[in-house]
């Protein structure tokens, strides 16, 4: 089995980012959360304050706004073409994406490109609230284990250092930095 992280792994991009920018292009109302959203990436980045899972919270409240399901099924009609090409080149069916991103925004780019198996961050796709843990660093490989106990990861890929711990766990594992991916140096 392969595991893949998301966002600029195979999505080029940052698919909640991405998302947040298509959702107030329709619903401007998000822009009266501005100063509440400024203010808690200040407590977190900045002050080192609170937890990701906190601040992500805060930042997922502009769903309040949204029709969250036809806001991310047109998002993905139009942002699929961000799907990099490498991975549909080597696309397994027994593959699986584990990524910080919310489920309701992963779960149906998944469903359209047959990946079956989707481990992310549990988030309230009309609240906004977290119902677990964010999914990243260490939580993923707890979040692995509990839905696959010790199966074996054949390859990892990640653009990012912050998932040291998955490629810790598997046989092989990969940087992406684009289309290229480089194998990983722990």
């Amino acid at each position: 089995m392969n595991v893949y992280d998301f966002d600029k792994t195979i999505y080029n991009g940052d698919s909640t980012a991405d998302f947040y920018l298509f959702s107030l292009g329709r619903h401007k109302r998000i822009l009266l959360l501005a100063p509440m959203l400024l203010g808690a990436a200040l407590r977190f980045y900045l002050f080192k304050k609170g937890t990701k899972t906190q601040f992500k919270e805060v930042m997922y409240r502009f769903l309040q706004h949204c029709d969250t399901e036809r806001d991310v099924a047109d998002f993905w009609q139009k942002n699929a073409c961000k799907i990099k090409r490498y991975y549909l080149e080597q696309q397994q069916p027994d593959d699986v994406i584990i990524s910080a991103s919310p489920v309701f925004l992963l779960a149906p780019i998944c469903g359209q490109l047959g990946i079956r198996h989707l481990i992310a961050s549990e988030v309230d796709a009309h609240t906004g609230r977290c119902t677990g843990e964010n999914c990243h660093g260490a939580e993923k490989v707890r979040r692995f284990r509990e839905q696959f106990g010790d199966a074996v990861i054949d390859a990892f890929y990640s653009d990012s250092h912050s998932d040291d711990p998955m490629a810790a766990i598997a046989q092989k594992a990969f940087l992406v930095k684009g289309e290229a991916c480089t194998p990983w140096k722990l």
